[in-house]
């Protein structure tokens, strides 16, 4: 319950954020008449809004009034969202040239979906209980070299691993750049279980990994890796990954910044698309994949739903990013394919730069 609780009030935290940026046109109903008189400026007009402040002619009064403004503010229940959704879902590259173009009063803007979508569905998440975990054990390295007591299965998938990596690096040759890139694995494994290390005359850090081979590591860089965001993450693990997940929503809005050069290199020869016009294709792209993922995740609480969810990614989530690329910018089936690929591309480096973002952000 404490779940459902909690998402409620994401999903209003979203509505009334996605209210701040939108424009009230289209709110009230009721005509003020001929030469009626504005009670906000005293300005002389006719019809639904003043036309010197543009408060409405009908002010309420009355409880009724109350919660329609509250479903109203919170839900955004008018025509533009109405009219935005099914081209949003089905026709996004019609919604986003359209927008651009400059059809604004019937549709919600960018910015205005992209709150509400995602705080929808981070609220979705917290009710069907897609949430990060908290059974890890604080210190759940502590003791990994306890030799007092058997090794945990967890402990042997480590050991094995260190193992294999070892194995790899002395099977090959000698100034294999493959072996500075073991080495590093095997250091920050070996920093995360607490092996011992040894400090060296200059005031190095140096950690063992075989007779023949020596780690050293800069002062800086094992501040970084001991009691830095490694060390936080060994330390509890549950409340790093609650950070993680409390970030993802809070600080989702860097993945508009992230993706929209990448998408305007692909269209840099092409001088009558700006910067502008890539910022509202990515925050349009950004609130379907939130749809998406809501409607995902729905489908993953009913029985056998799980396999009906990831078919639903695989198909709707290239499917959309392809029609959006062709019909907003009015590309070929070619120039629309090859784009497609590239930006398929470039959204598994803006995934991980916004990972590392957050994890950057948890530890602090």
């Amino acid at each position: 319950m404490g779940g459902f609780g909690e998402g409620i009030g994401t999903a209003i935290e979203g509505g009334l954020l996605s209210r701040a940026v939108e424009s009230g046109a289209g709110d009230s109903h009721g005509n003020a008449g001929e030469g009626a008189t504005c009670a906000n400026c005293n300005a002389l007009f006719s019809g639904h809004y003043c036309p010197e402040c543009g408060q409405k002619a009908h002010v309420h009064r009355s409880i009724a009034a109350i919660g329609h403004d509250i479903m109203h503010g919170v839900l955004h229940l008018d025509g533009k969202l109405w009219d935005t959704l099914p081209l949003l879902a089905f026709k996004p590259g019609d919604l986003t040239r359209r927008y651009i173009a400059g059809e604004r009063a019937k549709f919600v803007s960018p910015m205005a979906m992209f709150l509400f979508t995602v705080f929808a569905m981070f609220a979705v998440f917290q009710m069907v209980g897609v949430t990060a975990p908290t059974d890890f054990a604080q210190g759940m390295f502590d003791g990994f070299n306890d030799d007092d007591k058997p090794p945990s299965a967890f402990e042997t998938n480590i050991q094995a691993q260190i193992t294999e990596l070892e194995k790899e690096r002395d099977g090959l040759s000698r100034g294999d750049a493959r072996i500075e890139a073991i080495d590093s694995e095997l250091k920050i494994i070996r920093k995360m279980i607490g092996q011992d290390e040894a400090p060296t005359a200059d005031g190095t850090t140096k950690i063992e990994i075989d007779d023949t081979n020596t780690v050293v590591v800069d002062p800086s860089t094992e501040e970084w890796l001991g009691s830095g965001i490694i060390k936080k993450w060994q330390t509890n693990p549950s409340l790093m990954l609650y950070k993680l997940q409390s970030n993802g929503y809070k600080f989702s809005w860097l993945l508009i910044p992230l993706s929209t050069p990448f998408l305007w290199l692909m269209f840099a020869w092409r001088r009558q698309f700006k910067a502008y016009d890539h910022a509202v294709f990515v925050t349009y792209s950004l609130s379907f994949m939130s749809l998406l993922f809501i409607a995902m995740s729905l489908l993953s609480v009913i029985p056998g739903g799980g396999g009906w969810a990831f078919g639903l990614f695989v198909i709707a989530a290239p499917l959309h990013l392809y029609k959006q690329l062709r019909y907003a910018y009015g590309l070929t089936r070619f120039s629309a394919l090859w784009r497609f690929c590239v930006l398929f591309v470039c959204v598994q480096i803006v995934l991980v730069l916004f990972l590392q973002a957050l994890l950057v952000l948890g530890a602090f």
